[in-house]
């Protein structure tokens, strides 16, 4: 069996590049809340979902509401791949079911975040919200997999 590329017309392409980005832009985001917990910046911006001089923060809460703007951007790209992928005919069950576990834990992700800040930091949190991090980051490598996937569809050789 071979395989072509699909027309681009039929969004497989935008799908790739929307996923890529966004696995991108979420270990980015992983990393900078990694930074922010080793170097115990957690609670540098005491406010949640903005710091107290509102959303332009002073200097020092600048690397707390780098993560914050980060995250949002994050969120806003995995619901968009999710849309991408229920809107593309080829995308299968599979990344339809993995951009929506994605979503679903990026939204648990944010809420997860809040909780952090407003229970200072309570250490079963952090840990929980590092294990769905993973999780997120998960469904969206599998989510870049399946779309770059998609561009390839089966051809009938002519016999």
């Amino acid at each position: 069996m071979t395989y072509s590329r699909t027309d681009s017309r039929d969004g497989g392409l935008a799908i790739q590049y929307l996923a890529l980005s966004t696995m991108i832009v979420l270990y980015s985001l992983m990393f900078i809340g990694g930074y922010i917990s080793a170097a115990g910046l957690g609670l540098t911006c005491p406010e949640w979902p903005l710091c107290p001089n509102g959303i332009m923060p002073s200097e020092e809460y600048l690397i707390e509401w780098v993560h914050r703007l980060v995250a949002a951007t994050t969120g806003v790209l995995v619901l968009a791949t999710m849309v991408a992928c229920y809107m593309n005919k080829n995308a299968g069950a599979r990344i339809k079911v993995t951009s929506s576990l994605a979503s679903a834990f990026v939204v648990t992700q944010i809420t997860l975040g809040a909780l952090v800040i407003d229970l200072k930091l309570h250490a079963v949190l952090v840990a929980i919200h590092l294990g769905i991090g993973i999780l997120l980051f998960s469904m969206v490598l599998l989510t870049t997999l399946f779309a770059f996937r998609l561009s390839k569809v089966p051809v009938k050789a002519d016999a």
